[in-house]
């Protein structure tokens, strides 16, 4: 004859999906995923078969798993009746392996009757498990929770500098609900893959300030992530051989029981407490500390958003200043040459017999418009740039070296002897001259704008194997790292450029970046107050792959490495 062991043994996926096809039918089982409702049943059944094979031993073990159940259940706002239910429907399952099986291969009685005779017990412990919450934990849970809820309701932002006070406030509610010791939360870091403390009270306070650890399963928090909806604990933590931080065992911290928040869905964090005797944990302790954290992770989830609405809502505003701002010098800078050329169409008109005497005047005009539609042009490719568009590139083949050479040689007679040109000779490739001149035209404006007075600008043209590169360099004060990462952004000037004598509408530096983007190319910026400012335009020798396709251009600019 089978035994029951083994054949719980050998049919445990079988039973546990008939159990899980039956049992998912009663009502408070809706909207549950699957591990949630699973729940420990699986370990509970193999214990059942454990059990049976050390001849009846484990029943502490299957009490356990039928406490850690029951605790899921209460959390989970499931009826008692429903609970119950699930054991017996666990003792049908079992039973229905056999029913097909020739009575030589069946259980013989006394097995089955120990079978019944467990899963009876585990029943009746529910009843009472359910029995003893009611009396005993509704009134107190209810009152810790609604001190949490006023609390949190208080702590709604994370970022602001009073958050790690409000976070301790939330904590040492749920260190006197739990009658402990000391309390943690230690929130998860994405960027880092770590957990970091974002806050502490009680035994160890100061050091835990400062601890943060990986999420490798031999660091305490580590297993905590690593148990999902269930519980972890130390019974001493001075003895375990789980990482832990050292300031428990300095506090004089020995038991140890943790959660993670929130039990499913993308992990935030963890939560912990410790008492400085060395025992273990109740089922009522386990399950309060799961409410709790439950609860938390809302509120954790609640702060979040409303902190990233808050930031969105203040990055509009920003922009919106920025726009408006813009706006203003927009209209400012406009109505100069438009003001000129105007003036000068109606000393034209005024006088239309001297027309071929006032040609200076005319020209006076035509650069005017010119100036006027360079603006505006400007200003449409940094809105494209700011959209995620590649600018539309003429393409031709064109001399770097000699595109520089007529940039520094305008820029020298509108500025004087300012500027050196060093450069390569036959530095040609297939690009946009006219794109090309402005972008570098933007890096000599700028450089004489924030740079040294009193140092040359020096222009470079370079061929290195597969590109090109012009570079511009200044002496002078150095551009920050904070303004490094948002300095080709459109409209966005430096606090130095902001606060200097020199005006300008935050566009420049957004187009040389749009050029080197719209070539498959990249901007270079190094910047120290010894060496001085360098901007580098790295350009591949042929821009036409990044041109004709806008999805393959794409994928071709990120595989050279530029913006």
């Amino acid at each position: 004859m089978a035994s029951i062991a083994e054949i719980i043994r050998s049919h445990h996926s079988e039973i546990i999906q008939c159990w899980m096809d039956e049992a998912t039918r009663a009502a408070s089982a809706r909207g549950l995923e699957q591990p949630e409702f699973r729940n420990v049943m699986p370990i509970y059944l193999a214990s059942l078969a454990e059990a049976r094979a050390s001849g009846g031993d484990g029943d502490n073990q299957q009490r356990q798993h039928v406490e850690s159940h029951v605790s899921a259940r209460l959390r989970q706002g499931f009826h008692v009746a429903e609970v119950v239910e699930e054991f017996a429907i666990l003792g049908r399952c079992i039973t229905q392996t056999w029913a097909n099986t020739p009575p030589d291969e069946q259980p013989d009685g006394h097995d089955v009757e120990q079978l019944y005779t467990e899963l009876h017990v585990a029943m009746e412990s529910v009843a009472d498990l359910f029995g003893k919450h009611l009396l005993e934990e509704e009134q107190t849970e209810k009152r810790y929770l609604r001190l949490l809820q006023k609390v949190a309701s208080e702590a709604l932002r994370l970022d602001e500098p009073s958050s790690r006070n409000q976070l301790k406030e939330l904590l040492e509610v749920i260190l006197e609900a739990m009658g402990a010791q000391t309390c943690a939360l230690l929130l998860y870091a994405p960027e880092d893959e770590r957990l970091v403390t974002a806050a502490s009270t009680g035994a160890g306070n100061e050091q835990l300030e400062h601890y943060a650890t990986s999420l490798d399963p031999r660091s305490f928090p580590g297993s905590i992530v690593a148990a999902g909806e269930e519980t972890c604990s130390l019974r001493d933590a001075t003895t375990t051989t789980l990482e832990v931080s050292e300031s428990l065992r300095q506090g004089g911290i020995h038991s140890v029981l943790g959660v993670r928040l929130p039990a499913h869905r993308a992990l935030m964090g963890v939560l912990y407490v410790g008492r400085t005797d060395a025992r273990e944990f109740t089922g009522r302790e386990k399950q309060r500390l799961q409410t709790l954290g439950q609860h938390l992770s809302v509120h954790l989830e609640n702060a979040r958003l409303y902190a990233n609405l808050q930031e969105k809502v203040e990055a509009l505003e920003t922009e919106r200043g920025l726009r408006e701002q813009f706006v203003t010098i927009l209209a400012h800078d406009l109505r100069g040459p438009l003001s000129t050329a105007k003036m000068g169409a109606h000393a034209l008109l005024r006088a239309p017999e001297k027309l071929e005497a006032r040609r200076d005047l005319a020209l006076r005009i035509d650069r005017n418009i010119e100036r006027a539609d360079q603006m505006v042009r400007d200003l449409l490719d940094a809105n494209r740039i700011h959209a995620g568009q590649r600018l539309p590139l003429r393409l031709d083949t064109c001399d770097l070296g000699r595109i520089a050479h007529d940039v520094v040689d305008e820029l020298t007679m509108l500025h004087g002897e300012r500027f050196m040109l060093e450069a390569e000779e036959h530095v040609r490739g297939i690009w946009s001259a006219e794109e090309l001149r402005r972008a570098l035209w933007n890096l000599g404006t700028n450089a004489l704008k924030y740079g040294a007075a009193d140092s040359l600008i020096t222009f470079t043209v370079t061929a290195t194997g597969a590109q090109a590169q012009a570079s511009v360099h200044n002496q002078g004060p150095a551009i920050a790292r904070a303004d490094q990462e948002a300095i080709f952004k459109p409209f966005i000037r430096t606090r130095s450029a902001k606060t200097g004598p020199s005006k300008g509408w935050g566009l420049g530096l957004t187009l040389v970046w749009g050029c080197a983007q719209a070539h498959g190319g990249r901007v270079e910026l190094t910047s120290d107050a010894d060496t001085g400012t360098t901007f580098r335009l790295v350009l591949p020798w042929d821009a036409r792959p990044f041109q004709a396709d806008p999805n393959g251009a794409e994928l071709a600019g990120r595989a050279s490495g530029h913006p």
